[in-house]
């Protein structure tokens, strides 16, 4: 069984912002996989279902991005399942590009406040997680206020991109595949244009 964590924050006012991409990656996959995410329990909405043959619960913390491993340390506890090998959890990522992702199997927080709660609680760094791009803060902007804030309509069709990213990669992730989600997804998408063009070159 894993546990599937996306991030984010609860409230209308905060959808689809780019410090939810977490909680937008877990909706795609649970439209995908037919699971309703409907339940509120351990501080977060849940959802219980079958991702190819393996059982999964998805969640989505409700404790506010700061929080959650308040809620991620309930699941993990009720379901006495081994963090360090059963739980993915997906996040935003400001050092990526919006349509880029990096899928690691475990590390530290990266000044990431969700994943600093998570790691304190959980007391490990040792859990494989998603990192979605949203895009660098530009000079000036104030770092709250950009997470919190939407995206542009160009930034937006590459973060769909992305989403369908992480959603593949935690499929590969479940399925014990993350050294191939990794060399697959790992990448920056100017290496991967530049690979595609030296693909289809006439030689």
């Amino acid at each position: 069984m894993y546990i599937i964590a996306g991030l984010g924050n609860p409230g209308r006012e905060y959808a689809h912002t780019r410090h939810n991409a977490g909680f937008d990656t877990v909706d795609i996959l649970a439209d995908k996989n037919n699971i309703s995410i409907d339940t509120m329990k351990f501080k977060a909405l849940i959802g219980k279902g079958m991702i190819g043959s393996t059982k999964v619960i998805l969640v989505k913390p409700q404790t506010y991005m700061n929080l959650s491993g308040e809620s991620i340390r309930e699941v993990v506890d009720y379901y006495k399942i081994d963090a360090e090998s059963e739980l993915i959890v997906i996040y935003d990522d400001i050092y990526l590009a919006p349509g880029n992702i990096r899928i690691r199997k475990k590390g530290s927080a990266g000044g990431h406040n969700g994943m600093k709660s998570i790691i304190s609680h959980l007391g490990t760094e040792g859990f494989a997680r998603v990192r979605v791009g949203v895009g660098e803060k530009p000079k000036g902007y104030d770092l709250k206020d950009f997470v919190l804030g939407h995206f542009s309509a160009n930034e937006g069709e590459h973060m769909q991109e992305g989403l369908i990213k992480a959603v593949g990669a935690t499929e590969m992730l479940i399925e014990g595949k993350a050294d191939e989600a990794m060399t697959r997804y790992n990448r920056k998408e100017a290496d991967i244009k530049e690979e595609d063009a030296s693909t289809n070159e006439v030689r």
